[in-house]
């Protein structure tokens, strides 16, 4: 009788705890399901949606650690709902395939679940412009992967790396995942730097993002993983910040019993919370260029450079991104072609209403205008890629800046009587505006030693430059 008493009492106590639980998710998660395929096997990506009136647009997809052996599902994957849930930021754990050898495998799972977050924006609530990424440990080098990666469209807009496995190299590594993530490749030394992510951080291109770990950490090394992506990050001007708790090893994850748990959930809360996503129907702007746009010189481009300053300018009404890349041209036959780079394929698929498009410093160097004859040529099919892009942009060919001083050969009267004279007839023959931004910067104390490149002010001149050009009628 006792016993059967007893057994009454587990089964009572078993029932509310479950019924304690089902309250608490219901309090932030108003729709939960899974995505997989039929014999249910990975990819499944297990989804947590906040009631659409508490919903911020926001969403992250988690990917749990495990060595790419197995996958911590509950403290680094499920056990995070309600924290992200609760501030109305929609949540997908991914439940991604293990490479055995094959790093496609997980690849492609985590940029295919990038994908259809945004794709299912409208059904989820969610802004297609504020999905992040969050790993572990060797899920941090799988969101790494895809944060430095990833195509345009598949690429995260902030990414959440806790403790992660960064280097695949033999000094700092996290053995097991390197062998399971490279299998025969993990002695290649070109796979190793290919996936060693702190050297692929890309400026202003990689998104922005938070490391958290622990000093004490054993397993994965903080200098040679997290704090190596860091200082990469730091050192390319991009956004990113670093939280080392003294104690915690390695795998704390959501545990409540990690000393510094709630300090670091108040520290990841106060980063979000700053972390400014672009409203979805804002006004999309490319900013293109060489280092003039990128911010060259200028200490954390990302918050100063013109483009940055540009933004501030024009309020959230617009989204204005920065893909300048240093010493990129025009010319095809050039040292640096600008249409070879990364930053070309995400300016076209970032389709923006408006382009503002600065290059032809560069060219004037002496080697690259011996093939001045291909120049409007060369030009001309940038012009015609951009015209060609759905949403029919405003195209403004801003005129190089002037040359104060011939650092690399740089030449401004090459500028004057060259490439200034075929971005006029560009720009009539293609019915498209040009800002004069070449007499706009006549102090050299707007200016770095070298003379070509502008300081901070000098940026902000630019900057409110094309903002009245982008506020005049067309």
């Amino acid at each position: 009788m006792k016993d059967m008493m007893y057994k009454r009492i587990r089964i009572w106590c078993c029932l509310v705890a479950v019924m304690l639980q089902m309250t608490v998710m219901a309090q932030s998660t108003a729709r939960q399901f899974q995505i997989a395929a039929p014999d249910g096997q990975p990819p499944v990506m297990h989804v947590f949606l906040p009631d659409a009136s508490k919903a911020t647009g926001r969403a992250v997809v988690g990917c749990p650690g495990g060595g790419y052996a197995h996958l911590s599902m509950q403290k680094e994957g499920t056990d995070w709902a309600e924290f992200f849930n609760s501030r109305g930021i929609a949540y997908v754990v991914l439940q991604y395939r293990m490479p055995g050898g094959q790093h496609e495998l997980p690849v492609s799972d985590a940029e295919n679940a990038i994908r259809l977050v945004r794709d299912s924006a409208a059904a989820w609530h969610v802004n297609p412009y504020d999905v992040g990424i969050m790993g572990f440990s060797a899920g941090g080098h799988l969101a790494s992967t895809v944060s430095t990666h990833a195509a345009f469209e598949a690429r995260p807009n902030f990414s959440i790396l806790f403790y992660p496995v960064i280097t695949m190299g033999k000094n700092g590594q996290h053995e097991g995942s390197c062998k399971n993530f490279l299998g025969s490749e993990r002695d290649d030394e070109q796979a190793i730097k290919l996936f060693s992510n702190d050297r692929q951080v890309r400026r202003h291109l990689t998104p922005p993002a938070i490391i958290l770990l622990a000093n004490d950490d054993r397993g994965v090394p903080p200098l040679t993983n997290g704090i190596a992506y860091y200082s990469a990050m730091r050192r390319g001007g991009n956004d990113c910040a670093l939280f080392v708790y003294p104690r915690g090893g390695h795998g704390f994850g959501y545990n409540e019993q990690f000393a510094y748990h709630d300090q670091m959930l108040n520290d990841l809360d106060g980063w979000l919370s700053h972390l400014k996503a672009p409203r979805q129907e804002a006004i999309r702007v490319a900013c293109i260029g060489n280092s003039i746009t990128d911010g060259s010189g200028i200490d954390m481009s990302d918050s100063h450079g013109y483009p940055a300053q540009l933004q501030s300018l024009l309020g959230d009404g617009y989204q204005v991104r920065n893909f300048g890349v240093s010493a990129r041209c025009v010319l095809q036959k050039s040292d640096h072609p600008y249409t070879n780079e990364l930053a070309w394929r995400d300016a076209l698929a970032f389709n923006p209403n408006v382009v503002v498009l600065k290059l032809g410093t560069n060219d004037s160097k002496d080697y690259n205008w011996v093939h001045q004859a291909e120049f409007e040529a060369d030009y001309q099919r940038m012009i015609d890629q951009l015209k060609a892009l759905p949403s029919k942009p405003r195209i403004i060919l801003a005129y190089p800046l002037k040359a104060f001083k011939d650092s690399w050969t740089i030449n401004d009267s090459v500028i004057v009587n060259g490439i200034i004279p075929v971005i006029n007839r560009i720009a009539k023959k293609n019915k498209v505006e040009t800002l004069d931004l070449h007499s706009a910067i006549d102090d050299m104390k707007l200016m770095l030693n070298d003379g070509i490149h502008p300081n901070e002010k000098g940026a902000a001149v630019i900057a409110r430059k094309v903002f009245e050009k982008m506020q005049s009628e067309r």
